[in-house]
């Protein structure tokens, strides 16, 4: 073989092994940048969620003042009429007393 065919099978040699280099170099690079792109994609979609988690409890909570609030309203309602029942007959069960105390 020539020194001419060494020279070149040598130089092919090298072109394909800086090749091969630089195929790895630029899929090692895409790793990353797709992992990188997951880990922004998954920040964001935890940051989303939390957000959503914050407005939901946020209205939950309001929602649940504001049912106790009617809640709150009807059972004083409810008290007062009957503290206005229980007073209205106040006069006939202290009445009762008296004439079971008197005729006893």
């Amino acid at each position: 073989m020539s020194f001419e065919a060494i020279t070149q099978i040598t130089a092919a040699e090298a072109e394909a092994k800086a090749a091969v280099a630089a195929a790895e170099a630029k899929a090692r690079q895409m790793l990353a940048d797709a992992q990188a792109a997951g880990k922004a994609a998954l920040e964001a979609a935890a940051a989303k969620a939390d957000s959503e988690l914050a407005e939901l409890r946020q209205k939950t909570d309001e929602k649940a003042a504001a049912e106790a609030e009617e809640l709150s309203r009807a059972l004083a309602g409810r008290e007062d009429a009957l503290r206005r029942q229980a007073l209205e007959k106040l006069p006939q069960a202290a009445a009762l007393i008296v004439e079971r105390i008197v005729n006893s």
